[in-house]
């Protein structure tokens, strides 16, 4: 009986494939091609600012120069550069000596990630705190004294000692453990807060051996600390077709993934580090934007131009996206729609389920598109933001429409390969695409509508909201709002798009993720005040949840 219908079932498949045309079956083994070669274990995962992401950018732009488009990136090519802020690191122009012995940055000392950036040449006591010179403190005691206090923060209780320090003339803070108990500190890249009014230095247990036995001999530090931005670049790739029309099209899909989960956004939860292919997650939206440049540009739909996009740095919170609309290599007023493909290489040939995002950013959707298709079951969402690159459009109104085939287990795993890819189904949901740009060839450029705003996050832990869309590219301390969702806390309260949020209440935060944990503090019906940086004034608002 399993035989007879294994048999039936292959008969079907033969049947269903005879049925496809031709060009359709060479646009099949295309998007396999491009999906095979961006989600190959030689590029590594993609990571922003990676060799990978170099040979997925060569890769993409060799495709869009066969498919005839002309370069539309910087400097005449097709690349668009922008910069990515990586946290923190130590200048190798750093240095401590103590009685002429250089100590190891890293291994026998290092700044704490919340040190101030310092030069000093004094003379100091391990066992005598002056004013006007450098103090040492052996944090054996706040260890030992909250060893079973859940709460204790030991970052906080040192920067608390070095402010006291500071106050007392102290110059520069000089910790080291003298306990048994293991205290974790490193120097902690992505901290984000004000620096320390002096240095605070961590000498490690070998340093301590090394130039610190004699706790009674006077020492003779010189010290420098600079503390840097570190920085990596990404690359949007950038093709257009110039049809001498008065809109343009935007069509885009990031290609970037999450290299071996470096930037801490995997899934995975085993201790080897592995890499991330990002077969659906983002190649097939990539493999289908490089073969609708192909289409469009021998097509007769001459009535827009077509600027075809590649971002990257979409994992890290959507920096090619939104550099591209702060910096846009096309005047942006002209824009016609954007369409978003990000994740639509896994059809479930079942359901046919197809998610179409941005459905209310303009009254033609509602006109052109409905949930019974021939071929897919779509369900749509009215929202024209969410945690894709049709987000940046969107904040510059400009009609967007997002297009996803549905979450599944392999979802920012290593196991999103290509073998797992419904090519058939990637082949579809292109020729639907396609067909909805002819439906729009010869209409005029359509109009924008604001939607409900989509919080960006998948954290759910907090009962409240305020009412802003975070900037994830802020690289400064706190919250900058990128958007402020009509008629929420944020908006009412008078808050605006660029201000930074840096307190609620007593809770000071210094990024997105300890503002969601801030978040999760209040309850509905709590009033509170909320602290905003707006330029280089500082305003306190009342809210109440």
């Amino acid at each position: 009986m399993k035989y007879f219908f294994y048999c039936l079932l292959i008969t079907s498949q033969c049947c269903f494939a005879q049925k496809i045309k031709k060009a359709d079956k060479e646009i099949i083994a295309r998007l396999q091609s491009h999906i095979n070669y961006l989600a190959n274990d030689s590029l590594e995962g993609r990571r922003t600012g990676s060799r990978g992401e170099k040979l997925a950018y060569e890769y993409i732009s060799n495709e869009f120069s066969k498919a005839g488009l002309a370069p539309k990136g910087n400097d005449a090519g097709y690349l668009q550069e922008f910069e990515v802020n990586d946290g923190k690191m130590v200048s190798n122009t750093s240095h401590l000596l103590i009685n002429g012995k250089a100590l190891l940055l890293d291994k026998e000392y290092f700044p704490l990630a919340y040190s101030c950036n310092a030069v000093l040449n004094s003379v100091g006591y391990v066992a005598l705190q002056e004013n006007g010179s450098p103090w040492f403190y052996d944090i054996k005691e706040l260890l030992e004294t909250n060893k079973n206090n859940p709460h204790f923060d030991l970052n906080d209780a040192i920067q608390t000692k070095a402010a006291d320090a500071a106050k007392k003339k102290a110059t520069g803070f000089f910790i080291y453990n003298g306990s048994a108990i293991a205290d974790e500190l490193k120097f902690e890249p992505a901290v984000k807060s004000a620096p320390s009014i002096i240095p605070i230095i961590y000498i490690t247990k070998a340093g301590k051996e090394k130039c610190l036995k004699d706790e009674t001999t006077s020492l003779n530090i010189q010290l420098k600390i600079f503390i840097t931005d570190k920085k990596r670049a990404g690359h949007n790739v950038i093709g257009y077709i110039d049809n001498n029309a008065s809109s343009t099209i935007i069509i885009g899909a990031h290609y970037d993934h999450l290299g071996y989960g470096e930037d801490h956004n995997s899934l995975y939860t085993g201790t080897t580090p592995q890499i991330h292919n990002g077969a659906d997650d983002n190649a097939s939206g990539t493999a289908a934007v490089i073969e609708l440049s192909k289409e469009l540009k021998s097509s007769r739909l001459k009535n827009n131009n077509y600027l075809f996009i590649c971002f990257s740095g979409e994992e890290l919170g959507l920096f090619g996206s939104k550099y591209f609309a702060e910096h846009p290599t096309v005047d942006l007023a002209k824009v016609n729609f954007m369409i978003n493909l990000d994740m639509v290489g896994r059809l479930n040939d079942s359901t046919h389920g197809l998610n179409i995002g941005g459905y209310g950013t303009s009254p033609l959707w509602g006109q052109l598109l409905t949930p019974t298709d021939k071929y897919f079951k779509i369900k749509f969402d009215s929202s024209g933001t969410g945690p894709s690159d049709h987000t940046s459009f969107y904040r510059k109104d400009i009609p967007v429409l997002f297009f996803f085939t549905g979450i599944h287990s392999d979802y920012h795993k290593p196991t999103d390969d290509a073998d797992k890819i419904n090519y058939t189904g990637e082949r579809m949901v292109v020729k639907y695409i396609y067909n909805l740009i002819e439906n729009t060839n010869k209409k005029p450029k359509i109009t924008f509508s604001k939607t409900r705003e989509t919080f960006m996050s998948g954290n759910t832990s907090f009962k409240v909201t305020l009412g802003i869309m975070p900037d994830y590219t802020f690289s400064g301390v706190g919250v900058r709002a990128d958007g402020i969702s009509e008629g929420k806390i944020a908006q009412k309260a008078g808050i605006k798009a660029g201000d930074v949020i840096v307190q609620l209440g007593d809770y000071k935060f210094t990024d997105v993720q300890t503002y969601m944990e801030t978040l999760g503090k209040f309850n509905k019906g709590e009033a509170t005040k909320v602290k905003v940086k707006r330029g280089t004034e500082e305003l306190v608002f009342d809210i109440v949840f």
